[in-house]
Order: C-alpha cells, then structure tokens, then sequence
C-alpha cells in the first residue's frame, strides 16, 4: 500500500450520486464489505477501517437513471492488502451469486463487477512492485485468465468478513471524451503516463501501475452525463503536501479550468466533465 501514501499524489474517496440510498447502502454493505461510518438525510458514507470514509453515496431528488455512453466512471477500485483476501472475496462472492469478471493484468490480480446503478467496482490485489516489469518507463501489464483456484487456495479455510481495514481505493478508471485533453489535465494535477491500452491510458504519481485509468471506449466525444443522473458525483485526488497541492491547482489553472475552493478542499473538472477534488492527506 506504500503507493497510497505519503511522498505519493494517490487517490481517496469516490463520491456516488445513487438511485435508491438503501438499496446502494445494502449492496456495498452485504456484497461489498464496508461498514456505515456515517448517515445522515439522502447521504451515507462508507469506510473500510472505521474512520476513513472511502465511498459516499447521496440520493439527490428526482434523481433519474445512470445513462450509457457518457463519460463518467468506468470502475472505482478497492485494493485489498493480500492474494489470500482476494481469495476470501471469490468465496464469498460465489455464495452470493454475484456476476463475476476477473483478469489476472500482471501488476494484479483483479474481479470485476456492477452496483444495482450500474456503476463498475474492480476488486483487486497487487503482486510486489519489485515483480513488475518496466521499460522506457513503461509497466507491462495484460489482461490474461485469472488463476481463481489459486487465488481461493491461498486464502485457506478463512472466510470473508468483510473489507480488511487496511483496503484503500487503489485507482479510478475514467469514461473520457478525448484522450490527449485528458492526459494533459492529468499531468498537470501531477501524474505520467505508465501504460499504454487500445483506446486506453494509464497513470500515476511514482511508479505505480496506475492511480489514473483514462479509456474512450464508450466513443470519442462522448457527451457527459445528463445532470441529474446517477453515476459519480466527484473523485477525490490526496496530496502529500500543500507545496504539491498548489502547484497541481497553479498548473490546471494555467490550462484555463476553473478550481473552486470548498471548505478545506479545491474542486475541479477534467476536460470530460468528471470533477475531482484535490485535498491534502489528513
């Protein structure tokens, strides 16, 4: 998890805009493992350890479907700390009789699926850094058959019990409207590009498989999604230091987009119209 913390530019909570707040809240409760941190009118917010808020959902009124082909998000994707919890994770999924999709990307080992509203959730765990193969600053990654026996063995007779406290929300993989635009906000917000995919971009801050996935898979300028939709509100970015914070917010600025102070965070919108909100680690 050391990609997830200080020097590093790293990625926090993500914010859902959700279709019925009870229907979500059970879902990633039962199926997906959290824990309520806090509940309040039309808003939940969910947390792994106990006090780190990881996911929120809100019910905004007259709230209307998730739409497809919009940019938005693709997945949010829960780190898990060891092979043996992504073991725990198949078993119990299997018991529930959750629709799976799993890949083995070389860096990881990783599941696939979708929230009632339709939102994509990756569950993953990462082999060891010193085990990635990098050229020209380039990671290898792939998208080959998962090992699910293998996976399952190594967890042994444990059993799920929900998240481990020590998960994080490794990266979010982005629907974009163009990849140049796109890449060019990112770096300015303080990542590089780590890999290549058809239609598809990775990137992070140090050498991380990726903090940032960018596709155009869902077409090259693909409209944004309607306001009052359901899908992500925002995504969070978390910053070692306010000298790094504010060169993020200078060069962004130097681009033309607008960044809004909200309490004790700065908020802006990628060329795609996703928002990302930028905050110092706490």
């Amino acid at each position: 998890m050391k990609f997830h913390q200080r020097p590093y530019i790293y990625t926090g909570e993500v914010r859902l805009k959700v279709t019925d707040l009870n229907k979500l809240t059970d879902f990633y409760t039962e199926i997906i493992g959290f824990s309520v941190l806090e509940k309040g009118s039309g808003q939940v917010v969910l947390t792994a350890d106990g006090k780190t808020p990881l996911l929120v959902l809100e019910q905004p009124e007259a709230i209307l479907p998730k739409e497809p082909r919009r940019t938005g998000l693709y997945h949010l994707a829960l780190l898990l700390p060891t092979r043996a919890d992504l073991g725990k994770a198949i078993k119990h999924f299997s018991r529930n009789q959750v629709p799976l999709g799993a890949s083995d990307h070389l860096v990881s080992e990783a599941l696939y699926l979708n929230d009632p509203d339709g939102n994509g959730i990756e569950i993953y765990r990462d082999r060891e850094p010193d085990s990635w193969k990098w050229q020209n600053e380039l990671v290898a990654m792939s998208t080959d058959p998962l090992d699910a026996n293998g996976v399952v063995a190594e967890s042994g007779n444990e059993e799920w019990n929900g998240l481990p406290a020590d998960t994080v929300m490794g990266h979010v993989h982005l629907h974009v409207a163009n990849l140049g635009d796109t890449k060019t906000f990112y770096e300015a917000l303080g990542f590089k590009v780590v890999s290549h995919y058809p239609q598809a971009l990775f990137m992070a801050n140090g050498n991380y498989h990726h903090h940032i996935g960018l596709n155009t898979w869902n077409g090259m300028n693909a409209p944004r999604p309607t306001e009052g939709s359901a899908g992500m509100d925002a995504f969070t970015l978390v910053y070692p230091d306010e000298k790094t914070l504010q060169e993020a917010i200078k060069n962004v600025r130097e681009l033309e987009h607008i960044v809004e102070r909200i309490d004790a965070a700065f908020v802006v919108e990628d060329p795609s119209g996703n928002r990302v909100i930028l905050r110092l680690e706490v």
